[in-house]
């Protein structure tokens, strides 16, 4: 068990795994945790479920023993990497989850989620320290993840590897979530410049967002990292998200 000092003072949480409360997977489909378009990956959709099952020991949840509920969630995944940054996939997140591998020698995070209403509470810094944890009892040294910077989508037509090199005052980074990464030991590698992939009819996209797609563009869309490509002839738009690989030794 742990307290958080946080927003909401002394409140006790503990963070089972899969494997221990498997009653509880699920628990935080009802929160808006990302914009719709992001369930919208066809290969993480395929490949994702399947790959947190095979390791529910890797798999937690934050409970909140108050009010009995859970409050967030971490998933990862054993795989191998030979330390080369350049050998760190492009693809990110999808390609991490849609490989085979033998005999893993790093863990990968895939997310960490923060029921909305619990946000602000140091949570995360909390699910982080959660995962090395999980890491260390499984023999893994190392941790990697492809971040997604939660602020990105405030500055869509920067790229990516530009704006991991902001930097505020102090020295410490601009992006809060990649500042707490870093906090904690974390090293930025590299962009994956296609750790999600949408690819969906203009239609969807414009219920999606709220926005009309008139003709054919590079549009700007809420909570999106880069911009949208609309192709009105093929009836297609297309996102790629970039994310950052970081590690944690």
């Amino acid at each position: 068990p742990w307290r958080c000092s946080g927003e909401r003072a002394d409140v006790a949480l503990h963070f089972p795994t899969d494997a221990e409360r498997p009653d509880l997977r699920g628990a935080l489909i009802g929160d808006a945790i990302w914009p719709e378009f992001l369930y919208h990956d066809a290969v993480v959709n395929q490949h994702f479920t399947p790959a947190i099952r095979a390791s529910p020991e890797l798999q937690f949840y934050v409970w909140d023993d108050e009010r009995g509920e859970v409050v967030g969630q971490g998933n990862a995944v054993p795989t191998k990497w030979d330390g080369d940054v350049e050998s760190l996939p492009v693809g990110g997140l999808r390609a991490v989850i849609a490989q085979e591998v033998d005999e893993p020698n790093v863990l990968c995070a895939l997310q960490i989620m923060v029921a909305v209403g619990r946000r602000g509470e140091g949570l995360s810094r909390r699910m982080i320290e959660r995962m090395h944890e999980l890491g260390r009892e499984h023999g893994f040294d190392r941790l990697i993840a492809p971040v997604r910077p939660n602020l990105k989508h405030r500055y869509p037509l920067a790229p990516m590897e530009r704006y991991i090199e902001w930097r505020r005052e102090d020295g410490s980074l601009l992006d809060p979530w990649l500042r707490t990464h870093e906090a904690l030991g974390a090293q930025i590698l590299k962009v994956a410049p296609q750790s999600m992939v949408v690819a969906e009819p203009v239609a969807e996209w414009e219920q999606w967002t709220e926005m009309a797609f008139p003709e054919s563009g590079t549009y700007v869309v809420p909570e999106a990292l880069a911009p949208v490509e609309i192709e009105r002839e093929r009836d297609e738009g297309l996102y790629e998200e970039p994310n950052v690989w970081m590690v944690h030794r």
